[in-house]
């Protein structure tokens, strides 16, 4: 019996699905494709049909709302506002307490930077293009020359600061950090914030 339309589609985007989430998790080297399919509701056998090989998926999972307007994965207590500027938004987003939380949601690039570095080009150029579309949104929302030069410092403080972050076993140094990467990185930008910034914990979840 033949698969009804859009089966392939949606198979593959389960993959990716389960493979970001394990990827995400426990790392790039601790998941095996048999843990990735099972996850995913398929079988193992059914993976090349796919893909060439766990590189070569890992270089779909790089994708984040910065490169895929599809994105469907949100965190919590973070909306966009698609009237207003973006670039403070991304910025408070990405600093979230929702962010920080959503080990398996996470964009890939706070979660898979050191992966990257191990496996590739493949990897590398598609984590570039996730890092520089993120670069442009924060560009465009920028009033000035010197803001939009700021922008990848801006967007480094971003991953760097929920890097960090979650590597701190003191949740309330880890908020700290992150509310004073929020106030340089709007600064930078030459943006108010869209909630209040203040030291301490988060004012929203």
């Amino acid at each position: 019996m033949p698969y009804p339309k859009g089966h392939r589609a949606a198979a593959r985007a389960k993959i990716i699905d389960s493979a970001r989430r394990l990827f995400n998790r426990h790392g790039f080297d601790n998941v095996s494709i048999s843990q990735i399919m099972t996850a995913a509701g398929l079988t193992h056998g059914a993976f090349y049909g796919y893909f060439k090989s766990k590189s070569d998926l890992y270089a779909e999972v790089m994708d984040c709302f910065f490169t895929n307007p599809n994105w469907q994965h949100r965190w919590k207590g973070v909306a966009f506002d698609p009237d207003a500027k973006l670039g403070p938004q991304i910025v408070e987003a990405y600093l979230s307490r929702g962010h920080l939380e959503d080990i398996e949601n996470s964009c890939p690039l706070v979660a898979l930077p050191s992966d990257v570095a191990r496996n590739g080009n493949g990897p590398r150029r598609a984590f570039e293009t996730v890092f520089a579309a993120m670069v442009e949104l924060l560009a465009r929302s920028a009033d000035s020359r010197q803001a939009r030069d700021a922008s990848p410092a801006i967007a480094a403080l971003c991953i760097g600061g929920m890097v960090v972050a979650r590597a701190m076993t003191d949740s309330e140094s880890a908020d700290d950090l992150r509310a004073s990467c929020r106030r340089v990185a709007l600064t930078l930008g030459g943006w108010k914030a869209t909630r209040p910034v203040r030291r301490g914990r988060d004012p929203a979840p």
